[in-house]
């Protein structure tokens, strides 16, 4: 009687990730390695890179319409583009479309190298156009005479104008050459902490009055920043904090207005980091002024705190009560 085999069924490891896969049968998009572990992009490059290429032919894939379905920002999108276009996932060209305008044509590869590869050899065997040779021109062959009162005459040939041969310089056909990678700080780069809002050192009710006037009337000379009472109440101490320290209410309005981005989707956001950012520094402090006093003796005027004598009439004083003096 045979011994049946028996296979113990494979271990599972006992750390790090397991792969529990159901067989797919519609629904997926096949992506390489290449895309999925690479090590010189950003994890939101590769994000980006993988549903760029799951979508189908004629999709939009600019940087608004991709920052209207994901939650990051525009400038994160923008760059993780840039990363994708530096390593040849991606190439973005401009083309122009009827009526004038110009339109971007994005091209996805899921394998860089063989698409640069390709490039390469079609711009290697272009063909160089050949100059144009001149027709030969038969000679004029004698008609048959022909039973009639008159014969008949054949016309002339006449010239034929050859165009000049279009000469193509080598060089032309050479590919250009790939610019560089650029330096682009990528998505999860350290940024700077935020700075905090600024407020008075000494607050007052009429100061902070006056700031949130200041903030109210901002859409009479900026229109652009109409703020919500909200977002009012909370930019009050940064700018209660610049009229603290004798920043006229016309400067503190041109400082944080002045040259917005456009379009401006932030307005509050912008106000209160130019209120942390562009803080003027304290005023300097007053020297203290010692009043003026009259001497009880001699009646002079005289610099003091305290009401007295003055030097003289205090040292003729002292000279005086010296007990050692004897006098003549």
């Amino acid at each position: 009687m045979d011994t049946q085999q028996v296979s113990a069924p494979p271990r599972a490891p006992s750390a790090g990730v397991v792969h529990i896969n159901v067989r797919l049968t519609d629904g997926y998009t096949i992506i390489s390695n290449r895309l999925s572990q690479h090590r010189g992009l950003s994890l939101l490059a590769i994000g980006l890179g993988t549903h760029i290429q799951s979508l189908p032919d004629g999709w939009r894939v600019g940087i608004k319409a991709l920052a209207a379905i994901f939650p990051e920002s525009e400038a994160r999108i923008a760059a993780a583009l840039r990363e994708l276009e530096q390593h040849g996932f991606l190439r973005r060209t401009r083309e122009r479309v009827g009526g004038g305008k110009l339109a971007t044509r994005t091209e996805s590869y899921n394998h860089p190298e063989a698409a640069a590869r390709g490039r390469a050899r079609v711009a290697a065997a272009a063909p160089v156009p050949e100059a144009v040779h001149a027709p030969e021109i038969l000679p004029a062959v004698a008609a048959e005479p022909v039973t009639a009162a008159e014969p008949v005459r054949v016309p002339a040939p006449k010239p034929v104008r050859v165009p000049e041969p279009v000469r193509v310089s080598v060089p032309d056909l050479v590919p250009a050459p790939v610019p560089g990678p650029r330096l682009v700080p990528t998505p999860t780069a350290p940024r700077k902490p935020r700075l905090p809002l600024p407020a008075p050192q000494h607050p007052t009710e009429a100061l902070y009055a006056a700031a949130a006037d200041l903030l109210a009337g901002l859409p009479r000379t900026a229109p652009l920043f109409l703020l919500s009472e909200e977002d009012a109440r909370g930019l009050v101490p940064g700018v209660a904090a610049w009229l603290e320290r004798g920043a006229r209410p016309d400067a503190v309005r041109a400082a944080i207005t002045d040259d917005p981005p456009a379009p401006l989707r932030h307005p509050a956001k912008l106000l209160r980091h130019r209120l942390a950012a562009l803080l003027p520094p304290p005023l300097p402090a007053a020297v203290p002024v010692v009043p003026l006093q009259n001497c009880d003796d001699c009646d002079r005027a005289f610099r003091s705190s305290v009401p007295g004598c003055c030097r003289g009439c205090r040292d003729a004083r002292a000279y005086v009560d010296e007990p050692g003096l004897i006098s003549a």
